[in-house]
């Protein structure tokens, strides 16, 4: 399947790590959205977010790589990549966004966004007719 996805991922302490080319960044302990596309195998894309061993390839590898971060939900649908920038863009008007993170190959804000509570991912979730994958498989 091919399509876009949602990351929820804690953070369960306050950190700062090196993001490649961003730099060193600050993480505060709370909730965070990652939005992203697999336009192959949307399984295997999830299923690598999830995974601590990897090699470092996106902005977000460097996020999951520390111990403090881990992914407690992912929401998806099947879609083409140019939905993973309309996400982007209306998460980017009602929350707080990671500026530059995971999108150097777009003109998009942020695919990151700090959120206050999960709550709010619900109705999003809802709004953008996404899926919860932890209820789905």
């Amino acid at each position: 399947m091919k399509g876009v996805y949602i990351l929820i991922i804690s953070v369960a302490e306050d950190i700062r790590i090196n993001v490649g080319s961003l730099g060193e960044v600050f993480f505060e302990k709370g909730s965070y959205t990652y939005v992203g596309s697999a336009q192959k195998s949307l399984e295997k894309r999830i299923e690598r977010h999830r995974r601590k061993a990897k090699r470092k390839f996106w902005h977000i590898d460097y996020l999951l790589d520390n111990r403090c971060a881990n992914v407690v939900d992912v929401l998806y649908k099947a879609a083409e990549k140019s939905e993973e920038c309309k996400i982007a863009r209306k998460l980017s008007e009602r929350v707080a966004p990671i500026v530059d993170f995971g999108s150097s190959d777009c003109s998009c804000v942020s695919h990151l966004f700090k959120i206050d509570n999960c709550s709010f991912m619900k109705d999003f979730a809802s709004e953008m007719q996404l899926q919860s994958w932890f209820l789905c498989h």
